[in-house]
C-alpha cells in the first residue's frame, strides 16, 4: 500500500435535487424527493413513466453554443466539474497541469446523441447527421471536455462499469496519486439516459418501479413494497489530491480517501449474487487498503437502489464484511430521494458520504415506510448525527455485469 494520502478539496454537481452541492445537499437533508411524472408524449404508452431528471437544465449554466457541442451527459460532467474545480480552489491558482489528470465515468455514454442521429439518418440520410456525433457519443466525450475546459494534461480516463463506474474513476484518480502519476485528479460520473429507448428496455427487464401515480414514493430501498429502481441522470465530480500537494497550497479539505476495493462476481450478468460474496470482499479490500476495521465504520451510504433482489443481497454483504459489527453503523441510501444515476451513481453517493462525515450528519432513507424483515441494518429514516472524532464511511455502487466498488472515506 502506498504511503501517499489522498484528500477530496473540491466537490461538484448538478442532480435531480439541484443545479450544486450546496442545494443538493439541502434537498437530501430535507429528504426531498427528485422524482417526477415524465408527461412528455414519448413516455405516454411507457410501463414506466417517471424519472428523476435534473433539477437545473445545462442550458441555463452553460453557453449554447458549447452546449451544443456535447452530449447531455457531457454537459453534466462539465457543470459538476468546473463547480469541483473553483470549490477546491484551483481556478484561482496555476497548478501544473501536466499533473492534472480526469478520471470521468458514464456507464452507457452518449446515447442521446447517438439516437437523435440515427432518428435524422433513418428520417433525412446520412447528409443530415452531425459530424460531431462521433466526439459527442463516445463514453470519454465527458472526461475528454472536462480535460479541455481545465487543461488537464496528466491522463484522461473513463471507467465503464455500468452501476459501479463512477465509484471505479475514484479508485481509478487514487491510484493516478498513489502511482506518482499526478498531483491532482478530477473523478466522477455522469449519465443522461432519461429517454424513450432506455427506459422502454430497463422496463422490459422488470427493472424499473412502476408507481406511476406517486412518484416521489416510487423508490423505496429496503421497503416491503419496493419494486425496481427510478432512472436518475446528473452528474457528480471530486477534486482529489495528494496531502502533501494539498496542504503546500493551503487548500480545504473535505475528507480522505483512505481507500478503495474492487472485485466481480462472477454470477450473472444482470442479477446480484445472492450471498453478496463479491460485494463484501469490495469492502473488506477497502477497509484493508485503509488499514480500517469494522469500528472504525460509522456511516455506509448503500448501493441499494429499491430492487427486490438487490437490496438484500446487499444487506447480507455488510454484514460479512463487517463481521456482524453493525449496530454502530448508520446506513441510509440517498437513492431514495435521487433516483439512480447508473454511472454518475458512486460518484453522486460519494459526495454525499464525503459531506456527511464532513458535517457529522447523514441524510435520510425515505419512503421507508414497512421495513423488509430480512433488513438488520441500522437505516437512517431521518438526519442522524455521526459522533465525533476520527471516523470513516463507506460509499458502496454495484453494477450490472458483476461490478463490485467501494471506497472507504476517513474525516479529515
Amino acid at each position: 500500500m502506498s504511503s501517499t494520502t489522498v484528500v477530496v478539496t473540491g466537490l461538484g454537481a448538478t442532480s435531480p435535487l439541484g443545479g450544486d452541492v450546496t442545494s443538493t445537499w439541502a434537498a437530501m437533508l430535507a429528504g426531498r424527493s427528485g422524482v417526477r411524472a415524465l408527461t412528455e408524449e414519448w413516455a405516454a404508452d411507457l410501463p414506466a413513466r417517471i424519472a428523476a431528471t435534473v433539477a437545473v437544465e445545462p442550458t441555463e449554466v452553460l453557453d449554447r453554443v458549447k452546449a451544443r457541442r456535447m452530449d447531455r451527459s457531457g454537459q453534466f460532467a462539465l457543470i459538476a466539474a468546473l463547480e469541483a474545480w473553483s470549490d477546491a480552489g484551483l481556478a484561482d491558482e496555476a497548478p501544473d497541469l501536466d499533473r492534472v489528470g480526469v478520471a470521468i465515468a458514464s456507464g452507457i455514454g452518449g446515447i442521446q446523441t447517438l439516437l437523435a442521429n440515427y432518428d435524422l439518418l433513418l428520417e433525412k440520410g446520412p447528409r443530415r447527421v452531425s459530424p460531431l456525433t462521433i466526439p459527442m457519443l463516445m463514453p470519454n466525450s465527458p472526461a475528454a471536455n472536462v480535460s479541455l475546459a481545465l487543461g488537464a494534461r496528466a491522463g484522461v480516463h473513463t471507467p465503464v462499469s455500468a452501476c459501479a463506474s463512477g465509484n471505479e474513476a475514484i479508485a481509478h484518480g487514487v491510484d493516478m496519486i498513489r502511482l506518482g502519476r499526478a498531483d491532482v485528479v478530477v473523478v466522477g460520473g455522469t449519465e443522461a439516459a432519461v429517454l424513450r429507448f432506455p427506459m422502454a428496455a430497463f422496463g422490459q427487464m422488470m427493472a424499473l418501479s412502476r408507481r406511476n401515480d406517486e412518484p416521489e414514493q416510487a423508490s423505496r430501498p429496503w421497503d416491503v413494497d419496493r419494486d425496481g429502481f427510478v432512472l436518475g441522470e446528473g452528474g457528480a465530480v471530486l477534486v482529489l489530491e495528494s496531502a502533501e500537494h494539498a496542504r503546500g497550497r493551503g487548500a480545504r479539505i473535505y475528507a480522505e480517501v483512505a481507500g478503495a476495493g474492487v472485485t466481480a462476481d462472477a454470477h450473472d450478468i444482470a442479477q446480484p449474487e445472492p450471498e453478496g460474496r463479491g460485494a463484501a470482499r469490495a469492502m473488506q479490500l477497502a477497509l484493508t487498503e485503509s488499514d480500517l476495521s469494522a469500528r472504525d465504520i460509522a456511516h455506509i451510504n448503500a448501493h441499494a437502489t429499491s430492487t427486490p433482489q438487490g437490496d438484500i443481497a446487499e444487506c447480507i454483504a455488510i454484514g460479512k464484511a463487517l463481521g456482524g459489527e453493525t449496530d454502530h453503523v448508520v446506513v441510509t441510501s440517498t437513492k431514495s430521494m435521487t433516483g439512480h444515476l447508473l454511472g454518475g451513481a458512486g460518484a453522486l453517493e460519494s459526495m454525499a458520504t464525503i459531506l456527511a462525515l464532513h458535517h457529522r450528519t447523514v441524510p435520510p432513507t425515505i419512503n421507508l415506510d414497512n421495513p423488509d424483515p430480512e433488513v438488520d441494518l441500522d437505516i437512517a429514516i431521518k438526519q442522524r448525527d455521526l459522533p465525533p472524532g476520527d471516523i470513516a464511511a463507506l460509499n458502496n455502487s454495484f453494477g450490472f455485469g458483476g461490478h463490485n466498488v467501494a471506497i472507504a472515506f476517513r474525516s479529515a
